[in-house]
């Protein structure tokens, strides 16, 4: 059983990184419109918190990385960081879901809803905050290319303009990772 279980994860995680590399295309075309809605966000979060913490931050870390190398985009100084920030989405949505429902559905009698939003809130803002201090480091270390990263240019560009991406994860992700568990297709239904 946990033969088959660990291939519906990869099956699972290699659909999610399809989705991932084409999502972009949806938005490329408008550059602005991508970088608000994020869209490489949602298969990293989705993956963690389907398939698990080492599935989620695998696919968070590679995600970035082999977009760049096929496409060009995003470009390094934009994807080395992501990585980070990706990595930190899939890991921290894949270990705080299950432990969050365990605690909050059973002894509180939470519903998965409101345990998945608290899960993906978390895990959201974390992110960020990896995502912001690895730009920073990269920059400091003259890995990327940029002024240092200042506290006013961090909260604007890691939550102020990504605020209306995350009102969208925190509704698309929820209803994909539901009607997944309703259908029995979740490994961690």
């Amino acid at each position: 059983m946990q033969k088959k279980d660990s291939l519906y994860r990869m099956i699972i995680t290699a659909v999610l990184l399809a989705l991932g590399l084409v999502l972009p295309f949806l938005t490329g075309q408008l550059q602005s419109f991508g970088q608000l809605l994020s869209p490489l966000h949602i298969p990293a979060l989705i993956c963690g918190l389907t398939c698990g913490w080492g599935w989620g931050a695998a696919l968070g870390a590679i995600l970035p990385v082999l977009r760049m190398v096929l496409f060009g985009m995003p470009a390094a100084p934009v994807a080395y960081p992501m990585v980070f920030e990706l990595c930190a989405y899939g890991l921290l949505t894949g270990l705080l879901y299950p432990w969050l429902r365990r605690a909050l559905c059973g002894k509180l009698g939470a519903s998965r809803l409101i345990v998945m939003l608290s899960a993906l809130g978390i895990a959201m803002v974390a992110g960020r905050i990896v995502g912001g201090v690895a730009k920073a480091l990269l920059l400091a270390g003259g890995i990327i290319p940029g002024v240092p990263l200042t506290m006013e240019v961090f909260i604007t560009s890691y939550f102020v303009d990504t605020a209306v991406g995350a009102v969208v994860h925190l509704i698309v992700v929820p209803a994909i990772v539901l009607a997944l568990e309703k259908a029995h297709l979740s490994p961690n239904a």
